[in-house]
């Protein structure tokens, strides 16, 4: 949807989109020019609220605009566009390149921040990993989505590695702070049906409630208890588009005391009804 009046930053899917994305696991690619040759080679400040984005210039110019910082590229570079994060682009008519937006992947706490960098010798490596996920993309073959899914993982584990290695150069005092939030996020992908309290897991890691709320929101962008919904959310809508389980088993698969609950928070968490929402897959 676009933004609201108090916000002059368009929020859009993709650019000069509206249209809700139609299944959870949001996968979309497509070549840098495709979108903006249609708007004269310049893509206007705006952001994404539930998408993560990530521009790869394989060559021509770019002028990369992100949170008011504006950097010229004129190399092979890849761009990480966090969800909620403003940014415009402007190309050379040349550029060549790719544009993967995603959902924002969960556990990959690392690409929470915007960061640009050269590729310089993972070039042959990023060219061909690019690649398989647009041909991938543009085919209907069987096991589509896995293929995909596996590519894209791929592909975020190195981005995130590269990511991880400059932060912590930067700032080696904070990666204890990461191991709390790598360690929650793991105990979260097998205990998030259980509906524990925060505090459970403040009590694994060690830890005060406030301190992992705090080392969420600096490291993750979301609260410990943002992230707990989300991933609630995520696979809620898994459940809704890839299996024919009621709504009421689905609620009881994640463990909602009862199906109007599961509703409730549903639409909280996405606008729509479980029920609408797998009509509109």
């Amino acid at each position: 949807m676009t933004a609201s009046k108090a916000s002059p930053v368009p929020v859009f899917k993709l650019y000069g989109e509206t249209a809700a994305w139609p299944t959870p696991d949001l996968i979309h690619c497509e070549s840098i020019p495709e979108r903006s040759q249609l708007h004269g080679w310049e893509i206007k400040p705006h952001r994404h609220g539930d998408l993560l984005q990530l521009l790869y210039v394989q060559a021509g110019e770019a002028e990369l605009e992100i949170e008011g910082q504006v950097r010229q590229v004129d190399r092979a570079s890849l761009q990480v566009v966090p969800a909620l994060c403003v940014h415009g682009f402007r190309f050379s008519c040349d550029v060549q390149g790719y544009v993967l937006s995603l959902a924002q992947p969960l556990g990959l706490q690392w690409l929470q921040a915007p960061v640009c960098f050269e590729v310089d010798e993972q070039r042959r490596y990023l060219d061909a990993l690019f690649e398989s996920i647009s041909q991938e993309y543009g085919r209907l073959q069987p096991a589509r989505e896995l293929m995909l899914q596996s590519l894209i993982s791929v592909l975020l584990v190195a981005v995130a590695r590269r990511q991880l290695a400059r932060s912590e150069a930067q700032e080696p005092a904070h990666g204890r702070g990461r191991e709390h939030v790598q360690a929650f996020v793991q105990l979260l992908e097998t205990h998030f049906r259980e509906h524990l309290p925060i505090e459970h897991y403040a009590s694994r890691l060690g830890i005060s409630t406030a301190h992992l709320n705090a080392l969420c929101r600096r490291l993750a962008g979301q609260s410990a208890l943002q992230l707990i919904n989300q991933r609630l959310l995520l696979e809620a809508k898994r459940c809704l588009v890839y299996t024919t389980m009621t709504v009421s088993q689905v609620s009881d698969s994640l463990g909602f005391s009862e199906p109007g609950y599961f509703s409730r928070f549903f639409k909280r968490g996405t606008g729509l009804a479980p029920k609408v929402f797998r009509l509109h897959r």
